[in-house]
């Protein structure tokens, strides 16, 4: 019985492992997104103030 109680344990402990392991693989992911949406949407900000001349010259009045 103890030997039982001791396998299941074990199997627990490994099962708990994987999950966290696949927790932190995820959080990688979804990380490595949005860094790279990030860049694309700068970049296109930057792209279409290129094209247009838009934010190019700003003119303040007081």
């Amino acid at each position: 019985m103890k030997q039982a109680e001791n396998a299941s344990r074990v199997q627990y402990a490994v099962a708990a492992k994987m999950l966290q392991s696949q927790r932190d693989s995820g959080a990688a992911a979804i990380k490595l997104i949005e860094a790279a949406t990030n860049g694309i949407s700068k970049s296109g900000d930057q792209l279409v103030a290129a094209a247009t001349g838009l934010g190019a010259v700003l003119d303040v009045r007081a």
